[in-house]
This record gives structure tokens, C-alpha cells and sequence, in this order.
């Protein structure tokens, strides 16, 4: 059985699977404000279905049904989310205006559970983002601690940091994690020993 996450293909290296910890954070690797707009994947409907049917929600996309106009609320969900995140992630309050955005859109009706982690279908996308929503309130509202940033200067990714200690640094060890420990490690090895000159 796959585990949770969601398999990432960068432009550089080959394809590996992330897990973030929480619905809302998978809902962030489809881009974000700013600069990370660069990296924005929802253009058309088909890209939310896509989306949605790689999260942890465990739905074929085929199943929510997706119009341009629900574009708009996601990409403002998903953005008024990355703000939030960062806001948490920093131990600073989230702007009213995020608040605001988020608790709407989570007020809609969300997805109907059924019994053995299903759901009532066929759903339609308002009610996919109600979930992304109230699942972003609950987290944050908890573990909003918890929420970490990569510690690579060249990785944005952000997770739940569910380690017993809470000191979870990397999106990945076999990733980002790896990749420090190589570096620390020819570091060491091109460093002359102690007293020499």
C-alpha cells in the first residue's frame, strides 16, 4: 500500500514521494502567492481534479466535479492558507483578512464522510474546499507550533512536524536531509585537521 503524500516531479532530479502531514499542506504544492507563483498548477479545471485525486483524500478526481469558477475560491484558499502557514510556522498571528478568507470558504458544506475512510460522491468543489479549510483551522489552530519550513536554502516545501521531539528539520531525509549530510560530510573531509595550517 502507497502511503500518504503526494509524488513530486521536479525539474531537476528524479520523482519522489512527500508527505506533509495534513490535507491543507498538500493543497499548497499546486503554488502560492508571491514568488511562488512561478509554480502555480491550477489553470484549468482538470488541474484541481488532478490535484484531488493525488491528495490524502483518497477521491478520483472524476468524482468531485470542478467548473473554471471554482478556480478563483482555490487559488484565494490556497494563497490566504500559504500566508497563514508562514504566520504559524513564525509564532505571529494570521492576518484578519486570511482569517476571514479561510473561514468562509470553510463554512461552505465540506465533503460527507462515509464509513472505511470514504467519501459521499459525486462531491463538488466547494465541498473539497471546505475540507482543505477546516482541516488548515484545526491544524493550525493546534499545531500551528508544529508547522515547519524545510531547513534547505533552496527548498520551500512545508510540513507538519510530528516527531516526538518536534525537531524535525528537512521535507525529507532521503531528500533535502541526505543532501545536508553529504555536503556536512565532504565539508569535513576537505577541512584540514585541527592545528594544521
Amino acid at each position: 500500500m502507497v502511503g500518504p503524500g503526494i509524488v513530486l516531479t521536479p525539474r531537476h532530479g528524479g520523482a519522489w514521494r512527500f508527505d506533509p502531514g495534513a490535507l491543507f499542506l498538500e493543497f499548497l504544492l499546486t503554488g502560492g502567492p508571491g514568488e511562488l507563483a512561478v509554480f502555480d498548477r491550477l489553470h484549468e479545471p482538470d488541474d484541481l481534479r488532478h490535484w484531488i485525486g493525488a491528495s490524502r483524500l483518497g477521491l478520483a478526481g472524476t468524482d468531485v466535479a470542478v467548473s473554471p469558477a471554482d478556480l478563483g475560491p482555490a487559488r484565494l484558499l490556497r494563497d490566504a492558507l500559504w500566508r497563514a502557514t508562514r504566520a504559524a510556522s513564525a509564532g505571529i498571528a494570521v492576518t484578519d483578512g486570511d482569517t476571514r478568507a479561510i473561514e468562509r470558504i470553510a463554512a461552505a458544506p465540506p465533503l460527507i464522510p462515509l464509513w472505511g475512510s470514504r467519501w459521499h460522491t459525486p462531491a463538488g468543489a466547494p465541498a473539497v474546499l471546505s475540507t482543505i479549510a477546516r482541516d488548515a483551522i484545526t491544524v493550525l489552530a493546534v499545531d500551528g507550533h508544529r508547522v515547519r519550513e524545510c531547513a534547505a536554502d533552496d527548498c520551500r516545501l512545508v510540513f507538519l512536524d510530528t516527531s516526538r521531539p518536534g525537531a524535525r528539520r528537512w521535507c525529507s531525509m532521503q531528500r533535502c536531509g541526505n543532501r545536508h549530510k553529504v555536503r556536512d560530510y565532504r565539508s569535513r573531509e576537505s577541512s584540514p585537521p585541527d592545528g594544521d595550517d
